[in-house]
């Protein structure tokens, strides 16, 4: 019978420590005021903002495999 009462126990622990978990990563992730989340939702587009010359612009279309 106490193995059944550890076990009980673990279960409830865990249960408790993963609701915190849960709820500290939501905190985190909604109370950043910083612009890390705000660059890297511009990375994406950070390519665009490059000056090619004319000439080495690539086509519309075409793939860099090299």
């Amino acid at each position: 019978m106490a193995i059944e009462n550890l076990f009980d126990s673990a279960s409830s622990v865990m249960t408790v420590v993963s609701f915190m978990t849960f709820v500290g990563i939501l905190w985190w992730t909604f109370s950043r005021s910083n612009g890390d989340f705000d660059a890297a939702a511009r990375l994406p587009f950070a390519d665009e903002a490059l000056d090619y010359p004319a000439d080495a612009a690539p086509a519309q279309g075409e793939r860099n495999h090299g």
